[in-house]
């Protein structure tokens, strides 16, 4: 099996977020997608299979940690979609049957890919108990995210506050399903970006996820309602960082980044 490296969410090599992606004539059983993830040891694995035409999509895709499968993946997506046009294993919009149904990922002309996700559902919640302590720094706001994400999203002070957090990650798992998406507005929007976060998701192996497109889905609803405009630039402040264009559209988040290739090669086993 062909395997590729792709670095999502960047417009240069080792930044952003890796995933590693494999297209195949059919998915083999779940032991075996599971043990791939685990080899590549990257935040999400996306293993992809053309579907017939003239469906409701056109390639089936999954996504798997390296300890489990997630219900939704931004990165591995946007890696996924990189490789079929860069290969011209697909041309044009592409639809991706998936378990949180068909999501569609557009080329642009300037090289970068706009996914189509469904909008987080964000209820406000009591800050849990310990959760200050966990991530630390005091919430000021906090949100389910709904079932489809399984976070927490808290915001906190300051961007510079987002920069320096240190959490438990032990300690964090006990407040949501997946993670802890943490964000704050930017201190400088001339700098580029109009919010700031980071992604602690202890509960599914990864302890920082360094870009994560899921989360712009709770992101995105969040911050246009606050700063008043649907279209924004998130920046995920991780170790390798990374920026996500965000399109609030109703029920769905369009979410647009760059990928490069950083790795091409075999699966001997």
């Amino acid at each position: 099996m062909r395997i590729r490296i792709v670095d999502a969410f960047t417009d240069r090599p080792f930044a952003g977020n890796p995933a590693g992606v494999l297209l195949l004539d059919a998915f083999p059983d779940d032991e075996r997608l599971q043990k791939v993830a685990l080899e590549v040891n990257h935040a999400e694995t996306a293993f992809a299979h053309p579907l017939p035409e003239g469906g409701e999509a056109d390639w089936a895709l999954r996504w798997f940690t390296p300890v489990t499968e997630v219900a939704l993946c931004g990165h591995a997506t946007l890696a996924a979609a990189h490789v079929l046009h860069t290969t011209g294993a697909h041309e044009g919009p592409v639809r991706f049957a998936t378990h949180s149904g068909v999501l569609v990922a557009t080329p642009g002309r300037d090289g970068s890919i706009t996914l189509d996700f469904p909008t987080a559902p964000l209820t406000p919640v009591e800050a849990p108990t310990g959760v200050a302590e966990a991530l630390g720094a005091e919430p000021r706001t906090v949100l389910d995210t709904g079932p489809a994400l399984g976070d927490l999203l808290v915001e906190v002070a300051d961007e510079k506050t987002v920069h320096g957090l240190a959490p438990d990650h032990q300690a964090l798992a006990a407040h949501s399903a997946r993670g802890i998406i943490a964000t704050a507005r930017a201190d400088d929007p001339a700098r580029g970006y109009d919010y700031v976060s980071r992604c602690f998701f202890p509960n599914v192996g990864i302890d920082e996820d360094p870009v994560t497109g899921s989360a712009h889905t709770a992101l995105a609803p969040f911050w246009s309602e606050r700063l008043g405009r649907p279209d924004l630039t998130g920046l995920q402040a991780s170790p390798r960082s990374g920026r996500v264009r965000t399109g609030l559209r109703g029920d769905r988040t369009l979410l647009s980044g760059r990928a490069v290739t950083v790795i091409d090669g075999e699966l001997l086993a």
